[in-house]
């Protein structure tokens, strides 16, 4: 598996994200998703990767800085034909890493709180996030599951 920077031109990762919209839209209210588009997802603030093998997108992840010492994880996906191949931990565990690069001392996500969104709370505790309020401009939300992980290489204490 080849993990890489995407500039979220090609057509497989726009049609990755596609399906990763219209999956948020189908098990959560509108006013609760919060799954950035295409446009969005260009941000400066916001680096976007994709991960591959043989030629074949295997699924993509993305950190948002929202301080210097703050990342979040957005735009989780794992393509389905990959599901349960270890992608999503690979993907996890790089943007960790690039946080950690950066100088982040924490990581935070927000995530569904539904049973679509169960193999990913899972995952997400399994590598070290808890569970934790709103950050950010979220609000409480009961289809909203906010998670945080503190980088311990950087010094802080919880």
């Amino acid at each position: 598996m080849e993990i890489r920077a995407d500039d979220l031109q090609g057509e497989a990762i726009k049609a990755l994200l596609r399906l990763h919209l219209d999956a948020m839209y189908q098990h959560s209210p509108p006013e609760s998703v919060h799954a950035l588009d295409v446009e969005a997802l260009r941000h400066p603030s916001i680096t976007f990767w994709t991960a591959w093998a043989h030629g074949d997108l295997l699924g993509c992840g993305a950190l948002k800085r929202l301080s210097p010492d703050h990342g979040e994880i957005k735009s989780m996906r794992t393509a389905d034909a990959h599901l349960r191949k270890g992608v999503a931990r690979a993907l996890l565990r790089h943007i960790e890493s690039a946080a950690r690069a950066e100088g982040m001392g924490r990581l935070s996500l927000e995530t569904g709180s539904t049973a679509p969104f169960a193999a990913a709370l899972r995952l997400y505790a399994s590598e070290g996030f808890v569970n934790c309020g709103p950050f950010a401009d979220y609000t409480l939300d009961p289809f909203s599951v906010f998670m945080t992980k503190l980088l311990a290489d950087q010094g802080l204490q919880p």
